[in-house]
């Protein structure tokens, strides 16, 4: 049986509750229907009179490459769309001004069940601005891609906050979006500005693929179900200088650089023990992004056993085994600026703070990294019990 999304809700039984009103929209290309309709037809064929488009990281139509200025778009008739990724950290939130013709704010966005992912606190951000106007706000609610059962992963330091971490939940996170926003609202206090239309047929315990739902990718480097599983353990080689696989048909699978012996990679992920995955050795051409034009050597991942992979170790095994290949120099952290961000290492606001690169630096075992974790792991699992949505 598919799942019905909140999107696919609007066009059967829950249309009152955009009938009559003008709408602003928060959607991305992935904000389709079962029959890949637009949200933006759905919300005009329930009676609702779409008059705003915004437009999270990436754009409106998911164009643009990560951490890419998008402009908001001038059009002559129909919605007015702004962009709330923008050249400044101040252009993540839309203003009052915006929003100022609209009752509703709609947000229909496919997360993909990671903290760094910012999708969804581009949602916290309109559901702050909401809050403060007395504007009412609606999340149509959609699978997490990864399913709804397992956590990975600690908090955040909250001198490590930032976009790709707005608030404290644990790397995965085993919410969906409407989840997330709840757990903000709640923390918060905003939890009268938000409305959730809930799915039909959703389990915690289903895989993207059990959805019957079609995979639209979201950004342009999240292709399929398989990078998003990968992805909350080798979005870390975004704080590297080493690729991880943007530039090619595989982001996130990918890893490596021109100087990484893929061999010795795999041989020294083995010793790490991994659950639920392989290692390939492998050499790839980035056609853009680090190291682009440049053959690399590195690794594949090969998920084996998605229930017992556990992503976020992996990719900690996976930094920390280029860090040790890659002494003399050849292995970075980043410094450029990360989302806005100059004054912190972009690790570790990906890692939620300083732990894993002092911890990788000082030469840490794999173990005692994961250990370190684990109560945050389960003080998440105490905090979110109240507000799940769905069973398994």
């Amino acid at each position: 049986m598919t799942v019905v999304t909140g999107l696919d809700r609007i066009a059967t039984d829950a249309g009152h509750i955009v009938r009559g009103r003008q709408v602003a929209l928060l959607a991305h290309p992935a904000s389709v229907d079962a029959s890949l309709r637009p949200a933006h037809i759905v919300l005009h064929e329930a009676g609702a009179s779409v008059a705003v488009l915004l437009g999270p990281e990436h754009g409106l139509g998911g164009e643009a490459q990560d951490m890419e200025g998008v402009a908001e778009r001038s059009r002559q008739s129909g919605p007015r769309v702004f962009s709330l990724y923008g050249e400044t950290e101040a252009s993540l939130r839309p203003t009052a001004e915006m929003l100022a013709d609209v009752d509703l704010l709609v947000v229909d966005l496919q997360d993909v069940g990671a903290r760094y992912y910012t999708f969804v606190w581009s949602a916290a951000m309109c559901l702050e601005v909401c809050a403060e106007i007395g504007l009412p706000m609606v999340v149509l609610d959609r699978p997490n891609p990864l399913g709804g059962l397992d956590v990975e992963g600690p908090g955040i330091d909250a001198r490590y906050r930032s976009f790709v971490g707005h608030h404290d939940v644990a790397t995965r996170h085993g919410l969906t979006i409407a989840e997330v926003l709840m757990l903000y609202a709640h923390d918060l206090g905003l939890r009268s500005s938000l409305e959730v239309v809930e799915m039909r047929g959703y389990r915690r315990d289903q895989w993207f693929e059990e959805t019957g739902l079609p995979w639209v990718l979201p950004s342009p480097n999240m292709p399929t179900p398989e990078t998003a599983l990968v992805y909350p353990g080798m979005c870390l080689i975004e704080g590297t200088n080493v690729s991880e696989g943007r530039g090619t048909t595989r982001p996130f699978e990918l890893v490596g650089a021109p100087w990484v012996d893929g061999d010795a990679l795999v041989d020294a992920l083995e010793t790490a023990e991994l659950p639920g995955c392989a290692f390939r050795a492998v050499r790839f051409k980035p056609m853009f992004h680090k190291h682009g034009g440049t053959t690399c050597g590195g690794v594949q991942t090969h998920v084996t056993d998605r229930r017992a992979f556990r992503p976020l170790l992996t990719g900690v095994a996976m930094v920390q085994a280029l860090f040790q290949l890659g002494q003399s120099g050849r292995f970075l952290w980043r410094t450029e600026a990360y989302e806005f961000v100059e004054d912190r290492p972009a690790i570790d606001l990906l890692a939620g703070g300083p732990w894993l690169r002092e911890g990788i630096e000082a030469g840490r075992s794999i173990e005692a990294l994961r250990s370190s974790w684990a109560s945050q792991e389960d003080a998440f699992r105490h905090r979110r019990e109240n507000i799940l949505l769905y069973k398994v």
